[in-house]
């Protein structure tokens, strides 16, 4: 039998990705992010995790020597051009405490942070 022509499967684009990265990957990382407490090693371990799926959605880069390079994490941060992971933890805390300094009554949270 004769299929045609052979194909060869494409995947998805780079925008593409980073809006699975964005929408699926990173809430599911930072679920419940609203009460950590965050040490400089958490932070560490949090940008590396984002740096490594960065680059593989982006790929490398070719030097001009020609030569192919891992991306720098500013250049990652350009290429996103939203806050990166560590930054987007930190705005959610905040719009959290915001939310429990609204609240009226004798809830839970509300007690807590009086």
């Amino acid at each position: 039998m004769h299929y045609g022509k052979l194909m060869k499967p494409r995947g998805l684009n780079k925008s593409s990705k980073l809006k699975l990265y964005k929408s699926l990957i990173r809430p599911i990382v930072i679920y419940g992010c609203e009460a950590w407490t965050l040490t400089n090693g958490d932070e560490k371990y949090l940008r590396i995790f984002e740096g490594r799926i960065l680059r593989k959605i982006f790929g490398p880069v070719q030097n001009e020597d020609g030569f192919l390079r891992i991306r720098m994490n500013y250049e990652l941060n350009d290429l996103i051009k939203t806050a990166d992971i560590v930054r987007f933890v930190k705005s959610k805390r905040v719009a959290w405490l915001g939310h429990v300094m609204w609240m009226e009554g004798k809830i839970i949270p509300k007690g807590v942070l009086e």
